[in-house]
This record gives structure tokens, C-alpha cells and sequence, in this order.
């Protein structure tokens, strides 16, 4: 992060509605309901990994939870238009992840760091994981020769994302880090102790059982139904690609700051 100020809670909070990070998103309500409804339908390329069973067959109740934890309206009549990310909630969430955080460097953990939003998060990850690393973690290095959904799976800046083409690839699939956890326990190494990551990288290494925190948006419901379910730790609400990435870096100072991996 370098000289990057940190931001008070008040300045992150008004850099994320100013932003769009939070408050006011870009994702349209009807985006939103027609994502819930896919899900409480069982489309498993919206559980993200994750195995919900019937348990969320009732869209209301998926709504209700997303109102909860994200900060969407809670109003089920309310079919298209604007929708919102409570910024206090954003705040909230990153929080609790920093003190996750703080653990895995206090413990000196294996961390695994993961995005399928590449063009949005992956310098947010990047920079956790530079920072994780010079508090004494291990940063988890994948094996050689991965594969998954017809592309490569490797890391860039110590981050795990997919490559097809040439290119970072925006994946919603889990498949990517099962190939990592599957090509971990081949070569007889450890799981990681903590999974930083998004999308079907989070839900699948939650699934899997190991300890993860992660990003949403708020269109992605199933990481929330996961958190609220226990079986992902932390999940940060917030629009996972707006239109300049260095918007998020105040936010990764603060996170950074308030987990105490700032070297300061």
C-alpha cells in the first residue's frame, strides 16, 4: 500500500458511497431479485460452491438475509430500480475480517489468496498478501500445472485466479479452487489455515470446510446464506468491479490498518 493514508471510519464510509463501492451500486434491484430467484430455484452456477441444499427454496428468505447482511431493500415489492450495499455494513464486515486476519498473522498461518474478480479485487488481495507475508505468513504457492473450466489455473501477485487466453479470467466457478485444494492434497501438502478470496473460490474452500473470508456483491447471495450458515466466517458486501480499481485502496489501507499488518 505504501504511503497510502488510512482512512477514519466516517472517510472510508463517505470514499464508499462516493465511490459506489457501497451505498448507491450499480447492480439494478431486478439483477438482484432475478440472482436470489435462480438460487432458491437450485441453478447451482449461483451457489458458488456451495451446497445449499432446499434450505433457501423460499426467494423471501434469501431476500431477507441479503437485506441483513448486505443492506439491499427489504421490501419484496420493490421489483426494479435502485438497490443499495449498507456502507456501515461494508465497514462492519471488513472489520470482522481484519481480526481474522490479525489471528492468521499472530498465528503465523498458511494463507491462500483467490479471485474470480480479477479486474477489480486482485490488487486488494495482492496487497493482503504482501502484507500477510511480511507479518510472518506463509503464503500458499499452488502446484505447477493446474487446470479447470478449459483454462490455467496460477498465481499472479500471489493470487490464484484463472487464465484462458492470455487472459485473467472472471469466473464465477468453484472448479478452479478445487483443482488447488485437489493438486494440495496430491502433492501430500496441508490445506491452508485461511482462504482469502470471492466468488466460487470462497464457496468452494468454505465447503471443503477450511476457514475462509471473503468479498460479495450484491448480486451474489450464496457466500452471505453461507456466512449466515457458519460455514464461511466473514463475507464484506460491497460492488466487486467498479470502474477504477483504485478506488478500493483506501479500503484495503483500512482493513490492513485495522488488522494490524500495516508495519506501523
Amino acid at each position: 500500500m505504501g504511503a497510502m493514508p488510512i482512512p477514519s471510519r466516517a472517510a472510508l464510509i463517505e470514499h464508499l458511497v462516493r465511490t459506489r463501492i457501497a451505498g448507491e451500486v450499480a447492480t439494478p434491484r431486478d439483477n438482484n431479485l432475478s440472482h436470489y430467484r435462480k438460487l432458491a430455484n437450485g441453478d447451482r452456477h449461483y451457489w458458488l460452491g456451495l451446497e445449499l441444499g432446499d434450505r433457501w427454496a423460499d426467494e423471501q428468505d434469501v431476500l431477507a438475509v441479503m437485506a441483513e447482511r448486505c443492506g439491499v431493500g427489504d421490501d419484496p415489492a420493490h421489483r426494479v430500480g435502485q438497490d443499495t450495499i449498507d456502507p456501515e455494513l461494508t465497514v462492519d464486515a471488513l472489520e470482522r475480517m481484519a481480526a481474522r486476519l490479525r489471528k492468521a498473522a499472530l498465528d503465523r498461518q498458511s494463507v491462500l489468496l483467490a479471485t474470480g474478480h480479477p479486474g477489480g479485487l486482485l490488487d486488494v488481495h495482492r496487497a493482503t498478501a504482501a502484507a500477510l507475508r511480511a507479518a510472518g505468513c506463509e503464503i500458499v504457492v499452488i502446484p505447477q500445472g493446474l487446470t479447470a473450466d478449459e483454462g490455467a489455473v496460477w498465481q499472479f501477485a500471489d493470487v490464484a485466479v484463472l487464465e484462458r487466453g492470455a487472459t485473467l479470467w472472471h469466473t464465477h466457478s468453484p472448479n478452479p479452487m478445487a483443482a488447488i485444494l485437489d493438486g494440495l492434497a496430491a502433492a501430500g501438502r496441508p490445506q491452508p489455515g485461511l482462504v482469502v478470496a470471492d466468488h466460487g473460490w470462497a464457496g468452494c474452500a468454505g465447503q471443503r470446510g477450511l476457514d475462509v473470508v471473503a468479498y460479495a456483491d450484491s448480486n451474489d447471495p450464496a457466500l452471505f446464506l453461507g456466512e449466515s450458515e457458519g460455514t464461511l466466517e466473514v463475507v464484506v458486501p460491497l460492488d466487486d468491479h467498479v470502474r477504477d480499481p483504485r478506488y478500493y485502496d483506501p479500503m484495503t489501507a483500512y482493513l490492513l490498518a485495522a488488522a494490524g499488518l500495516t508495519g506501523e
